[in-house]
């Protein structure tokens, strides 16, 4: 969008700054200027730096764990579930949430219809 600024952009933005800030604190707002860039500089350094050290981290790291074997599995005794398993397949384990096991909810006798009402 915007090209390169050329000779005559900048000789009219030094006139606009010149004109807004008068020539006595222009020398001091181009070192504060120039300071700033300098110091956004090294920040943006320090964070690249930060960066690549992490990776450089983090990339052994992950060698070292591609390296590592998954474990074996352990031979079990015919016929005997492994210690996490669940119920056995096909059945559904007991409910503790009345609401959602029925053998656990009071059945309450069917109430008669009052007399009167049709």
């Amino acid at each position: 969008m915007f090209g390169s600024i050329g000779g005559p952009e900048l000789i009219v933005i030094f006139i606009v700054a010149l004109l807004i800030f008068g020539p006595r604190k222009l020398p001091e707002l181009g070192r504060m200027l120039g300071k700033g860039m300098a110091e956004f500089r090294r920040a943006t350094n320090d964070l690249k730096d930060s960066l690549e050290t992490e990776v450089a981290r983090e990339q052994p790291a992950r060698r070292d764990l591609k390296a590592i074997p998954a474990p074996a599995a352990v031979p079990l005794s015919p016929g005997e579930p492994p210690a996490d398993a669940g119920p056995p397949e096909g059945t559904v384990p007991p409910s503790t949430d009345a609401s959602l096991n029925p053998a656990a909810t009071p059945t309450l006798p069917d109430a008669e219809e009052p007399a009167g009402r049709s």
